[in-house]
């Protein structure tokens, strides 16, 4: 949505006349902050900041206003309309400031691995490595369903980590995808999911930890043993993996993502004048680069981020491997495999003399620069998400779903999938999501086993789905930064696929409910391969209509 300068003006100047107002005419702002509240704590209001920064983001394509106004708003819901208090909210409040958000440890760890990571693009590109698997890669993919296959495997080879998979992934597939005129959005929804939708079911990783311990230490459940039993049940992962793969071999697309398609037929990559990473893809590359100078970094990247993750959970100290990565820090692990890659990178490329000392010391203010992007929105959305949780959404949601316990337990599923999906969509966490209702699950089906894993991958699987296509979510953000797309057109291509997915995963949870109350945890498992068969049905139907529209 384009707004006239004439418009622009009289929202600018409306905006100014009423942050004056509040400021010489708001309310006081309270003497003792002690046991203070605001007046819409725990309230439907405390979820309404995400929501207009979403919404704004999606009319306005303006991600950075969108974000500061959600925050904004946030803050000032908090003050209770008093100007002062929002601003000292904003930037220092210790539970959802700005200043407070970025020395988090694990945020500070998760923007030091970015650049890190940034600069790790900027060296393999510099050194030619990745012109070189280019070159290699047109040898071997021949086409654009091969470049999309690859992409997807490579995604699921990555399972560590999310964020990982994300910058990794981008990295070293972009001159596949680019050379056989595969869009940067979908290469940015490939990448996505096989990102947040492949760690949910994978044992090793960064998110079985964070489920684990989300399941109450008192409940009696072993949180790793119920996270193995909810993978064959977690619709949402499973069919976004099966979308992947028909859309990718049919070659089928509806929605926006088919017009960025057929514009990359005809070579243009991008469909709209957004290139935000337009200096890094016109690095000029060594000529003495060769595959292993991209190869080599990379798997010394995944094995010495997989270390640093055990290390953090005491692997060394003697637990197990499984345990180690149940009780790890993995924004700092990723910190460590990084920074030992980087100083392998650095014997590795003098070693060979294929860039210089001064070359290699170039790359890290340029790696830094290229994700100067994706880390103001990060900062943003971790900001956004301060102020939703001051104004008490966690609470909110938590005394809605157990309001709901008393209803019949075999609509539950299906409900706590909803909810999961709006609150993840809203915050952009899922990690925040499924502890905040995992515990109220375990509450309620804590007497029917087989129940209790139907609800907790409905839970984990709406938590996936929100996270996956929300704009404020980090996933989403640095999915956006390792395809080199524009972020909101990866969010507005993304959007079509991920509901269809999430609306044949509700009634996929509805008859999953009704068929393990009545009947037991194995016949619930019928649902599963019932729902991805009606997904492929969805899909078919979808990109039909899409081809008669045009």
């Amino acid at each position: 949505m384009k707004l006239s300068p004439t418009a622009r003006y009289i929202l600018l100047t409306a905006a100014l006349i009423a942050l004056a107002a509040l400021l010489f005419f708001g309310p006081a702002a309270p003497e003792n902050m002690e046991g203070y509240a605001p007046a819409v704590h725990e309230t439907v209001w405390a979820l309404l900041p995400p929501v207009i920064a979403i919404t704004l983001a999606l009319l306005t394509k303006e991600v950075y206003f969108s974000l500061f106004v959600g925050i904004l708003s946030g803050a000032l819901l908090y003050a209770n309309g008093n100007l002062e208090l929002a601003l000292q909210t904003m930037v220092y409040d210790e539970n959802g400031g700005l200043v407070v958000n970025i020395a988090n440890l694990q945020h500070a760890s998760i923007l030091v691995f970015v650049v890190l990571l940034g600069s790790l693009v900027a060296l393999m590109n510099k050194a030619g490595g990745s012109a070189a698997f280019g070159r290699w890669a047109s040898q071997h993919i021949h086409t654009r369903v091969g470049a999309q296959l690859a992409t997807v495997l490579l995604g699921v080879l990555i399972f560590v980590d999310d964020g990982f998979n994300c910058m990794t992934v981008g990295s070293v597939i972009r001159p596949v995808t680019d050379r056989h005129q595969v869009s940067r959005a979908k290469l940015a929804y490939l990448i996505d999911a096989t990102a947040a939708p492949v760690c949910i079911i994978a044992p090793i990783s960064s998110w079985a930890a964070a489920v684990s311990y989300s399941v109450p230490p008192d409940s009696g459940i072993n949180g790793f043993e119920m996270f193995l039993k909810t993978i064959p049940f977690n619709l949402y992962a499973l069919g976004t993996l099966v979308m992947m793969v028909v859309l990718t071999v049919t070659q089928l697309d509806y929605g926006p993502m088919k017009r960025h398609e057929d514009n990359a037929r005809k070579g243009d990559l991008f469909t709209t004048p957004e290139r935000p990473f337009q200096d890094a893809d016109s690095e000029v590359p060594s000529s003495k680069g060769k595959v292993l100078d991209l190869v080599l970094p990379v798997v010394v990247l995944i094995v010495s981020c997989i270390i640093g993750i055990v290390y953090t959970g005491g692997f060394f100290e003697g637990n197990s491997f499984i345990q180690a990565f149940a009780d790890s820090d993995s924004a700092t692990g990723l910190v460590y495999g990084s920074l030992i890659t980087v100083v392998f990178t650095f014997f590795l490329y003098q070693y060979r003399g294929i860039i210089s000392f001064q070359d290699f010391m170039d790359c890290f203010p340029a790696g830094f620069r290229s994700m100067c992007a994706p880390m103001i929105i990060l900062i943003m959305a971790w900001n956004l998400s301060g102020m939703t949780s001051l104004l008490g959404a966690a609470p909110f949601i938590h005394n809605l779903v157990e309001a709901s316990a008393g209803a019949v337990k075999v609509f539950l599923p299906a409900l706590i999938f909803a909810v999961s999906v709006f609150l993840a969509f809203s915050t952009g966490t899922s990690w925040g999501t499924f502890s905040i209702l995992i515990p109220i699950v375990c509450s309620v089906f804590g007497d029917n086993p087989d129940m209790l894993v139907i609800a907790i991958a409905a839970c984990l699987s709406g938590a996936v789905c929100g996270d996956h296509c929300s704009p404020i979510s980090d996933t989403t953000i640095m999915a956006s930064a390792g395809a080199h797309c524009a972020h909101l057109n990866h969010v507005t291509t993304q959007i079509p696929y991920a509901f269809t997915c999430a609306g044949v995963c509700a009634v996929g949870y509805l008859l999953m409910g009704c068929l393990g109350y009545f009947a037991g945890g194995t016949a619930a498992l019928l649902a599963t391969p019932a729902s991805l068969l009606l997904l492929a049905a969805v899909i078919w139907i979808a990109s039909k209509k899409a081809k008669v529209a045009v």
